[in-house]
C-alpha cells in the first residue's frame, strides 16, 4: 500500500483498513507461533502499512484541528 491510495480515503474507510490489518497481523503471529508461517516478511510489510495508515489518520486529524 502506498501513501498516494491512502490520500484518496476517509478517516472511516482507513480505520476500517487499520482494524483489518491489524487481524491480519494477529492471525499471522499465530502462524507464525505455530511455525506455519510460509511468508515471514509479510509481517513487515503490514507493520509498515499499518504505520503509514496511522501517519495519514494523524495528518487528517491535525487538519480538521
Amino acid at each position: 500500500m502506498k501513501m498516494s491510495e491512502l490520500k484518496d480515503m476517509t478517516q472511516v474507510e482507513l480505520a476500517a483498513k487499520g482494524r483489518d490489518l491489524r487481524q491480519e497481523v494477529f492471525n499471522l503471529r499465530l502462524q507464525q507461533a505455530s511455525a506455519q508461517l510460509e511468508k515471514p516478511a509479510r509481517l513487515r510489510t503490514i507493520r509498515k502499512d499499518i504505520a503509514r495508515l496511522e501517519t495519514r489518520l494523524s495528518q487528517l486529524r491535525n487538519k480538521a484541528a
